[in-house]
């Protein structure tokens, strides 16, 4: 993609924020309110740590290799095994929790919630950031 990308809107730009932000934060607030050990709250938090990591990772993965930016295959795979471990652990730790599946509702969608809002900002940063870059030799069109 080139420098001539539309910098995305103000309103798109919270609504991913605040996607992030209250996915997390109520993911963190249940997990503080939680009647568990804290060795599983540790779990948990790593869990939500390592997917929003995993999240954006591959956001810009993916985004370095539609524009042409080389990604490695194995750091690309990589990206997508630790948004499936992620996934897993966390199906894996809700399903073996002693919690109410209203609490394991709860956290699936804060979880999964961050995720999408941490890609989302991820995205409109890269955007912004290219909107607002002066166009270079390298994002002028070939000639003929």
């Amino acid at each position: 993609m080139s420098s001539t990308s539309a910098r995305p809107t103000g309103a798109f730009i919270a609504a991913s924020w605040a996607a992030m932000f209250i996915g997390a934060a109520t993911y963190l607030v249940g997990l503080w309110n939680a009647n568990m050990a804290l060795n599983e709250k540790g779990y948990y938090l790593t869990l939500l740590l390592y997917g929003l990591f995993a999240a954006v990772s591959l956001q810009k993965s993916v985004r370095d290799r539609m524009e042409g930016i080389p990604v490695t295959s194995l750091y690309f795979n990589l990206c997508w095994l630790s948004i499936g471990a992620s996934l897993t652990l966390l199906a894996v730790g809700l399903w073996n929790a002693t919690l109410l599946d209203s609490e394991k509702g709860f956290y699936a969608m804060g979880f999964v919630l961050s995720l999408f809002g941490a890609v989302a900002v991820q995205k409109n940063v890269r955007d912004a950031s290219s909107a607002s870059r002066p166009m270079s030799r390298r994002d002028l069109p070939p000639q003929a």
